[in-house]
């Protein structure tokens, strides 16, 4: 695949074997990223706390590059994170993964929070050693399982209960439950949990309900988080 980013300026993404889009995917991002207009550092956003450094090098126009110090791993931004719904990319390695330079892996913590269990991965050192990943890992909420598994979910002010796809078991998951998984989980990067109305949905009314319902959510789910020195907890834009 050639795409052509400007006069002269041509990448190819190489599609033939397995894994190597991504790489090239993040190789691309990154070589677009140094065609930006670099400004004085003093002039460029950034910010500092105990579990995050976040630096733009770079900005042209809403485009900027960065880099995002976890405790884990230096990140750069823009990139490209693969997913690994119970800790492990399909079909690939950790080592192959870091070969591809994947800087973020994501877990799901309602799938990861259902088997192997959130007990298990914490007595094994977190997800990190778990899947020996030695660069960034971010879990989501399993605020997304709302859409996906729907027709086995009940959501109210107090969280939402699932039915597991397994073996029927009722699961209530609350911001607070949520936050105790991701804890136990130990990622690098927490998402809040969030009310997630599908796209498909035309009731403006259950968008706006949604939208104030996961502002109270994330008030809950900073009261909950009892490692904020070491994790990051990222709030959700409905």
């Amino acid at each position: 695949l050639l795409l052509k980013l400007g006069p002269g300026t041509v990448y190819t993404l190489n599609l033939g074997q397995a894994g190597s889009w991504a790489g090239s995917l993040c190789m691309l991002l990154r070589a677009c990223s140094r065609g930006l207009t670099t400004m004085a550092s003093a002039e460029l956003p950034s910010s500092v706390s105990p579990a995050l450094e976040f630096q733009v090098l770079a900005q042209q126009g809403r485009a900027r590059t960065a880099t995002m110090k976890l405790p884990h791993y230096t990140a750069e931004t823009p990139m490209f994170m693969p997913v690994g719904t119970q800790g492990t990319v399909k079909g690939l390695t950790s080592e192959q993964m870091q070969e591809l330079d994947c800087h973020v892996i994501l877990g799901n913590t309602y799938h990861l929070g259902n088997r192997p269990g959130p007990e298990l991965v914490a007595a094994m050192g977190g997800l990190h050693c778990f899947i020996n990943w030695p660069r960034g890992m971010l879990t989501d909420s399993g605020g997304f399982q709302m859409v996906s598994l729907l027709h086995l979910a009940d959501i109210t002010e107090e969280g939402v209960t699932f039915q597991s796809p397994v073996d029927g078991s009722r699961m209530l998951l609350t911001p607070e439950e949520s936050i105790g998984i991701q804890n136990d989980l130990g990622a690098d990067i927490m998402m809040q949990l969030d009310d997630v109305v599908p796209a498909t949905n035309t009731d403006l009314a259950r968008f706006e309900e949604a939208t104030h319902r996961t502002t109270r959510w994330l008030d809950r789910c900073l009261a909950a988080n009892k490692r904020p020195n070491e994790q990051n907890l990222f709030p959700i834009v409905q």
